[in-house]
């Protein structure tokens, strides 16, 4: 027998329990240190000269803060940059013509390069304090998160099944409903994974971020990067183990406390119509559910998000499917108009470089450019054979991937600037080639792009078309061929495209490698960048970081977008 539960009881649901004073205690506890770090930026910029980086083990708690901050404020602009640029290259056929090869271009722009020509923008906004200087550093992050979450939603949103995509007409959705109903949910799975890995790989450039130059001089903000830093200009073997540990303590937390119930809530958006494997709920998932006060707070908060997102903005979906009808003459006037800006721009940069440079220092880009393609490609084929079939076997079993997650994240993270030193080491002490054995680093922190898409999209593979498979018997080779690459296609080359330019990008770190007063380099694009940097030499920098983008857009277009083009077409479900 049922009934309405009395006063009493409504009442003593709404009242808090011991898991809301936990999660109340957490959240002051959080708050209290974000106001401390956000009043470090407002000091005067000659407070960072006057307190140096301590090595002490003491003060890295405080350091890891600061880093943590700058790192989440990175990836909050980069959520906001995902959902506004990559709807707008995925739904308009000339924008996306030009919107993804700047993508491209982005993403394989030297972290030192956008910061030998933001620093002073920044610093202009603040002039003497340290919060130019922290925006800066925030900045660069953000570029080292933003185009693989980018990517994650363009490859998303090009590969939405034909019936959900028919179910949103026969619903005569809004574009507003229908990206919030069908779009972000569809591309949730893999986003929050790409979300997961562009935390982890903001570490990787953390150090560059942190340790700003400017002219001659040299800033190092209160973080893990610079502590890095400064430990490797000291030949501090211990004070690199210290912050080894504090980055995997961090790693661990946000993953505790973030990532792993995001994972197990986006597992609810997979895209299929039978019950599939699932694994237990988080404990952080399982506190909050748990708690009285906040999750009725949480529901106020998903009833107002749920009542503007069902706002009916914008046309229906049919209204707006029905006009794609290309005109040439507008395509042809659009092309020029893109040409023209492009040979503007060109024209540009090359009056610029050509001030100080001859066609010489043109022709020795381009070789060493080669050679760093050369690296670039051999690494991602090695990556793809190692990491391809691991992904698919940790995505088809959510309890492992679950297990391997932080490990993944804390490799992804691991600066390979830390890994020097034994590099270093061992090349002098066996007379190694160093255009040979520098090679490896320059895929240490990318080739997660490539396991974590991968596990994505297994995880995201249907568990009706595994049915199927199974009870036809497609098993060994056909399986691999027939089944579940098709159906992982489209998120490894998204992937592999952020991977390679990941790589690129990661040349600049990768081929100098420095340990004391003994300095490594390979002969390569990314060590022309690094050293034109070190120099201050900005016409090189900027020869540099065009040659650069301009083979990373040739090797895209060439390779990854008509392979991507393939998977949109003939791997897409639906």
């Amino acid at each position: 027998m049922t009934g309405t539960a009395p006063p009493a009881a409504l009442s003593g649901r709404r009242l808090p329990n011991v898991w809301d004073i936990a999660a109340l205690c957490c959240v002051v506890g959080l708050l209290v240190a974000m106001a401390a770090a956000v009043r470090g930026t407002l000091v005067p910029l000659g407070t960072l000269e006057a307190v140096p980086i301590d090595l002490d083990p003491g003060r890295l708690p405080e350091y890891a803060l600061r880093t943590t901050l700058r790192m989440f404020a990175a990836l909050a602009c980069s959520v906001l940059f995902t959902f506004t640029y990559a709807p707008l290259a995925a739904k308009s056929r000339r924008a996306g013509l030009i919107m993804v090869p700047v993508l491209d271009i982005l993403q394989s722009v030297p972290i030192l390069g956008f910061l030998s020509f933001t620093v002073a923008f920044f610093m202009n906004l603040f002039p003497g304090r340290v919060l130019g200087l922290e925006l800066a550093a925030i900045f660069a992050i953000f570029t080292s998160q933003a185009w693989n979450m980018a990517f994650s939603f363009y490859q998303s949103l090009t590969t939405i099944p034909a019936d959900l995509d028919e179910a949103t007409k026969l619903f005569r959705l809004t574009t507003w409903q229908r990206f919030w109903r069908l779009e972000v949910p569809f591309a949730m799975p893999g986003l929050v994974w790409n979300t997961m890995l562009s935390m982890s790989a903001g570490w990787f450039f953390v150090v560059a971020s942190e340790a700003i130059t400017l002219g001659d001089n040299t800033w190092k903000l209160p973080g893990v990067g610079s502590y890095v830093a400064a430990a490797l200009e000291a030949r501090d073997i211990g004070a690199v183990f210290w912050a080894i540990g504090a980055m995997l303590v961090v790693i661990l937390a946000y993953d505790q406390l973030l990532f792993r119930p995001l994972v197990a809530w986006s597992a609810r958006f997979r895209f299929e119509t039978t019950a599939s494997a699932t694994a237990d709920d988080p404990w952080m998932l399982a506190l909050l559910r748990r708690t009285r006060v906040l999750r009725l707070a949480s529901e106020a908060i998903e009833r107002a998000f749920g009542s503007i997102t069902s706002l009916r903005l914008g046309r229906p979906a049919a209204a707006v499917r029905q006009q794609v009808v290309p005109r040439r003459v507008a395509d042809a006037a659009f092309a020029m108009l893109v040409g023209l800006v492009v040979a503007a721009a060109l024209w540009k940069v090359s009056g610029y470089v050509a001030a100080t440079l001859a066609w010489a220092d043109l022709r020795e880009t381009l070789l060493l450019g080669g050679l760093t393609l050369l690296r670039v490609t051999v690494m991602m084929a090695l990556a793809s054979l190692l990491w391809v079939p691991v992904g698919v076997w940790l995505g088809l079993r959510p309890a492992w991937a679950r297990r391997v997650q932080p490990v993944a994240q804390f490799l992804a993270a691991f600066p390979a600037n830390l890994l020097f030193p034994p590099f270093v080491v061992v090349i002098v002490q066996f007379h190694l080639n160093q255009d040979v054995f520098l090679t490896p680093l320059m895929v240490l922190g990318t080739q997660w792009y490539i396991l974590f898409n991968v596990i994505a999209g297994a995880a995201a593979f249907p568990g009706d078309l595994r049915e199927v498979a199974s009870n036809f018997r497609v098993n060994g080779l056909l399986w691999w061929r027939r089944v579940i690459l098709p159906g992982i296609l489209p998120y490894y080359v998204t992937g592999a495209i952020t991977a390679s330019g990941g790589s690129w990008n990661a040349a600049i770190v990768a081929e100098v490698a420095s340990w004391g007063d003994t300095r490594l380099a390979a002969h390569g694009l990314g060590a022309y960048i690094a050293q034109a940097t070190d120099a201050g030499d900005f016409h090189r920098i900027v020869l540099g970081v065009v040659v650069m983008s301009l083979y990373v857009v040739l090797f895209n277009r060439l390779l990854w977008r008509p392979l991507y083009a393939y998977a949109s077409r003939r791997a897409t479900l639906g």
